[in-house]
């Protein structure tokens, strides 16, 4: 049979509620055409997405994979049917934060010079690929390492390591910080986007206590309130300045690569012009 986008849609809306009720009532549909619909799907693909064997729906593996193919070949529909992408077809670069750090402004600039027809939108989005397994976006720069299936990268740079605490901090008196120095410290944790982890202290020496945030804005308010204390990297100084916090090297901490990440196969046919001038903007500051 033809799959159509209503077959996307309703698989999406049972991942995203986790309830063939809640999502029959979001697509204004009853409850046994949408399970016509999701076995449908499944029947062809040949593989069974949704665990129906709890009350509350689980995606299977093969499932949460294809929620992101889903999500992205949504996107790009939409993005292909918006009247306003007819006037000129933006090239959408995502970031979990702090985006090519010092570099984003000559970034921007060398690109509306060099490419005016093609407009580069920066976007941030929390999320571990910066909204790009989701079709949110035509590339993303990321930090850390990116496992995610069907997605190309390219490092661009590394950055070093600063320990993140609200000004008056007794840290704040010290030229540079250990691991060592922050074991007796709450450690503020970004689980969406973040680079760091508990994994960053050796066994056995890590910290007792953590924060756990969502995104940027919490991770810098818990900090600046006193309430924990935060690992970035070198970028986070000049992007998310704050007069409650101060900033110290990390002395005995591995940098952090930096990509350029976009996705395998047909994409925005300006992501090959991108990657060429992020190399050139990156190389000039070197």
């Amino acid at each position: 049979m033809t799959i159509e986008l209503r077959h996307l849609r309703a698989f999406l809306a049972i991942a995203d509620e986790g309830n063939v009720t809640r999502a029959a009532a979001r697509l204004h549909l009853g409850q046994p055409a949408l399970s016509r619909t999701l076995r449908q799907l499944e029947d062809h693909l040949g593989a069974r997405l949704v665990d129906r064997s709890t009350h509350h729906l689980r995606l299977t593996a093969e499932g949460r994979t294809f929620r992101d193919k889903a999500r992205a070949a949504l996107a790009a529909v939409e993005t292909a049917l918006d009247p306003a992408g007819l006037r000129g077809w933006p090239l959408r670069l995502g970031h979990t934060w702090a985006a090519l750090g010092d570099h984003t402004v000559p970034l921007l600039r060398r690109w509306d010079e060099t490419y005016p027809d093609v407009p580069l939108e920066l976007l941030r989005v929390d999320d571990r690929t910066a909204g790009l397994t989701q079709g949110k976006v035509d590339a993303a720069l990321l930090r850390g390492q990116v496992t995610a299936p069907g997605v190309r990268t390219e490092l661009l740079l590394s950055e070093e390591r600063v320990v993140v605490m609200a000004a008056d901090s007794p840290l704040a008196a010290l030229p540079r910080v250990t691991l060592a120095g922050l074991a007796a410290h709450t450690i503020a944790l970004n689980t969406v986007s973040g680079t760091t982890t508990l994994d960053l202290w050796p066994a056995g020496r890590r910290p007792a206590a953590s924060v756990e945030v969502t995104n940027t804005d919490e991770w810098i308010i818990a900090i600046a309130a006193g309430r924990a204390v935060g690992v970035s990297t070198s970028a986070t100084p000049s992007n998310h300045a704050h007069p409650a916090l101060a900033y110290r090297p990390l002395a005995d901490a591995p940098p952090v690569p930096v990509l350029l990440a976009w996705r395998d196969g047909p994409g925005h046919p300006a992501v090959p012009d991108l990657l060429a001038l992020v190399r050139e903007v990156v190389a000039r500051a070197a």
